[in-house]
């Protein structure tokens, strides 16, 4: 299978290597030592991950719909630690994970990272190594064996567009190590990375003004995109491609199906550009990718881009990313719920839904990052909405600080200058439930309860993965603890990471009724074949509290973002439509009502 392989994507890898690398003397050299990485990566391949391999290859071959696009497939991702203790403990929560309905599961970062600041495991130490308190790489590779053999599809993270400061590469570097200095960017002169500062945006800016930290012992400024231990790669340098070929397919001979690459936007470096989106940064996106083709067939890749939503688009296809999170449709539906205006979401999902053939978004409404309001100015602009307004009355309403608000969130990286702020908050307590357990309003709790299955019947629907964040399928409230903890309390994003609670006997209620509300709503996607594939449809907005869309021309999805009942008509080819999580009949082509917070799936009988 390996020469098989290599013959179908040997060329297209060089292609991409001599566009990056082409002008090298040691051009052979390089594709020479790769293709040994490749070779020596397959061979180390176990028959469960070649019999895999085959299996997903074949697939291709026969046109069958990818498991990423069966309506079966629904994931969740979780922190380790958080979720089971450790890595072994994982196993144990098999069970659990399959009764909720998930067979893909994310593990956030478990790499060895520093002790202390490590931007929740994003600064990674080795990739050879997982922390201490989770266990062993070991116990990583049998809990993938474990999950394989219980059809769950394991993903995680490949952090490649930078490490820590206390990584190998990096304190060789410190050492005066040239080889390893020309890992990362290391300028001796400020003038030289004040020059490189003037076209670059500010990332975390009341972490650090610029994108440079000066770093004594390594004798100059270095390139910290994110924060000051984190080092960012030098990819102008094959050797550090060659270096990080080696850690990837170490990581996918795991066992590991897909890696979500972490900020991949920002892996090519030309001086005079904003340095996010470069068309090299997609090259070498496709070498890594032509590389996992060769070696580990059966890998896919996740995009991480959380820019532009016309730069969104540009990381998916089968020759770069097969998954993209869809940061857009996150985002809008959370703008969609405190503007009670769902123009916006119809309009950005209907021009940029379509992507390639065997692809997938995977939807989400949290995760364990921060909410940022990336829709297009332009767009919003066209519909009467004032981009900049809006995005402080977003901030405003899900801080709690606007009047009349429902959310209870925490202001992420609010820029002194400008008052920009990402969000943070639990799934649950940025749709009011917090407010209304505070208060004991039966009212505000019933409508909080309606807008969390809104919600959740809207993702479910949509083509691709749904993926649910651990806590929030128990619709977990804001842990504030987080505040009197000195390594955590800066990252106002450890309000929604939050220890699992297993014992039942303490959820509300309200948590308990949406929990079970979540899973009947997940068997009714699996067992509804018509939510396999990508064909979709998006209606017009006919009022603008409505979101809805139609899936494989039959099933009919209706959202009504307020708590206003209103009005809408179906257009479908049958005389009556059943609604599948009710059973209750409508009528096509007449007006229906629908109710505040409500969610229909109408199948046309």
């Amino acid at each position: 299978m390996y020469r098989r392989q290599l013959e179908k994507n040997m060329a297209a890898l060089t292609a991409c290597l001599y566009e990056l690398y082409g002008n090298r003397w040691d051009f052979y050299k390089i594709l020479s030592e790769l293709e040994g990485i490749m070779e020596e990566a397959s061979s180390e391949r176990n028959k469960s991950l070649k019999e895999n391999d085959e299996a997903f290859i074949k697939g291709f071959e026969e046109g069958k719909i990818p498991w990423y696009l069966d309506s079966k497939t629904s994931g969740m991702m979780l922190y380790t630690d958080l979720f089971a203790d450790n890595i072994s403990g994982l196993r144990e929560k098999i069970p659990y994970i399959k009764e909720m309905g998930i067979n893909y599961v994310h593990l956030m970062p478990l790499f060895k990272a520093p002790e202390n600041e490590n931007d929740g495991g994003y600064a990674v130490s080795s990739y050879r190594d997982v922390e201490k308190k989770l266990g062993t790489i070991n116990d990583l590779r049998e809990t993938a064996a474990e999950f394989r053999r219980n059809g769950i599809h394991l993903v995680i993270d490949f952090v490649f567009n930078h490490t820590s400061n206390e990584h190998e590469w990096a304190l060789k570097a410190c050492k005066g190590d040239p080889e390893y200095k020309d890992f990362y960017y290391i300028f001796a002169d400020k003038s030289e990375a004040d020059e490189w500062n003037r076209t670059l945006r500010e990332i975390f800016p009341s972490v650090r003004r610029g994108s440079f930290t000066y770093v004594e012992k390594a004798g100059g400024w270095v390139w910290t995109t994110f924060n000051s231990f984190q080092w960012d790669l030098n990819y102008s340098n094959p050797k550090v491609f060659l270096a990080m070929c080696r850690e990837m397919l170490f990581i996918a001979n795991l066992g590991i199906d897909v890696l979500r690459l972490d900020a991949l936007a920002f892996v090519w470096k030309e001086k005079g550009t904003v340095c996010e989106s470069l068309p090299k940064a997609h090259t070498l996106i496709k070498a890594f990718e032509h590389v996992a083709k060769i070696a580990c067939p059966s890998l896919i890749f996740k995009s991480e881009a959380i820019v532009h939503p016309d730069q969104v688009v540009q990381y998916i296809g089968t020759d770069q990313c097969a998954l993209s999170y869809n940061p857009l449709q996150m985002a809008l539906f959370w703008s969609s719920l405190a503007s009670r205006d769902a123009r916006l979401l119809t309009l950005s999902l209907k021009k940029r839904w379509q992507i390639p053939e065997n692809t997938a978004w995977v939807n989400y409404i949290r995760c364990h990052d921060d909410i940022g309001w990336t829709f297009s100015d332009e767009e919003a602009s066209s519909i009467g909405i004032n981009p900049y307004l809006h995005r402080k009355f977003l901030n405003s309403f899900y801080t709690g600080r606007f009047e009349g608000s429902f959310a209870l969130g925490e202001p992420f990286q609010e820029n002194p200058d400008t008052g920009d702020c990402r969000i943070c908050g639990t799934m649950a307590s940025l749709a009011g439930l917090e407010e209304a357990e505070q208060l004991g309003n039966n009212m505000y709790r019933k409508m909080a309860v309606a807008r969390i299955r809104m919600l959740y019947g809207t993702l479910l629907a949509l083509p691709g993965i749904p993926l649910l964040y651990a806590g929030d399928e128990k619709a977990m409230l804001n842990d504030y603890s987080y505040i009197d903890d000195e390594s955590k309390k800066s990252d106002s994003r450890w309000v929604h990471r939050i220890k699992a609670e297993w014992d039942d006997s303490k959820m509300l209620e309200s948590q308990k009724k949406i929990a079970g509300t979540i899973r009947e709503m997940l068997k009714v996607r699996h067992s509804t074949e018509e939510f396999s594939g990508s064909r979709i449809w998006f209606y017009d907005t006919q009022v603008q509290e409505i979101f809805a869309f139609c899936r494989s021309d039959r099933i009919h999805v209706i959202s009504n973002f307020s708590e206003k009942e209103t009005e809408f008509t179906v257009y479908g080819h049958s005389a009556e439509c059943t609604d599948l999580l009710t059973g209750k009949k409508y009528p096509a082509f007449r007006k229906i009502k629908i109710e505040p917070y409500a969610v229909l799936w109408l199948a046309e009988n």
